[in-house]
């Protein structure tokens, strides 16, 4: 009798502890909820505006002023009312990952970046896609063959093909695809290629971290050839020195 006694007193106790903290329970689960939803919503918006995730990951932006400018636009998406300290919650988290996810992977990567290469005097040909441009490719690789220490690459596309080369062997293009259909032609450019680690393939961001900085130097790029474990890009003679030194200090 005492036993059963004792354990009513047990169940109506927990069962009146439980009653009367129901609401504040049920209140933290909605709050917990409801920061989840916030934190989606202020992630899937920070990914589409990849300067300012950069910023955020460096730790450069005031997280309040920042969640006060993006309010509108995340309570529009939110359909109703977002607290300002929720944004501001769910900005701090994301920025710690960040710091992790874009800088800690990507830095190992870019750090055991290989041997960088610079030409210049190249110039870049595009032309139209057909039935006859593998052939000429065909004559013309035969024909430089001979040629020392002369810069080739191409690439294709679905309505182009593009056609890099030294100025010394310009007259060697021109003479094969005299009859293809030229769409552009760029004098006085440099290459740069670097050399990636193979882990490259395996770690997103990589190509966006590199770019971003030249873009951030104003640096512009003409073209991208890349294989596995190295990328080409073109630029003009006058910001290859510039370019160059980006890449390098990503190094350092």
């Amino acid at each position: 009798m005492n036993v059963i006694f004792v354990t009513n007193c047990f169940l109506s106790t927990f069962v009146l502890l439980t009653t009367h903290n129901l609401p504040k329970l049920i209140n933290l689960t909605k709050n917990s909820e409801i920061m989840k939803t916030v934190s989606s919503i202020v992630e899937n918006y920070i990914k589409t505006k990849p300067f300012l995730l950069n910023a955020l990951s460096l730790g450069i932006i005031n997280l309040t002023s920042l969640s006060r400018n993006i309010m509108t636009e995340l309570e529009s998406e939110f359909g109703k009312e977002v607290k300002q300290g929720a944004v501001v919650m769910a900005l701090k988290r994301l920025t710690e990952e960040l710091d992790f996810r874009l800088n800690h992977k990507i830095n190992k990567v870019i750090k055991n970046i290989g041997e960088i290469t610079v030409r210049s005097a190249l110039t870049d040909y595009t032309f139209a896609a057909s039935d006859t441009v593998l052939n000429k490719q065909a004559d013309l690789i035969t024909d430089i063959n001979s040629f020392p220490d002369i810069f080739y690459t191409s690439s294709r596309g679905v309505n182009e093909t593009n056609i890099v080369v030294s100025n010394s062997i310009t007259h060697l293009v021109e003479k094969h695809f005299v009859h293809e259909k030229l769409i552009q032609k760029l004098d006085n450019l440099a290459s740069i290629t670097v050399k990636l680690p193979k882990e490259n393939i395996v770690v997103p961001g990589i190509y966006y971290f590199i770019f971003q900085r030249l873009a951030w130097e104003g640096i512009i790029i003409n073209e991208v050839i890349s294989t596995s474990n190295e990328f080409t890009i073109l630029v003009s003679e006058d910001q290859v020195d510039v370019a160059f030194k980006v890449i390098k200090d990503l190094k350092n």
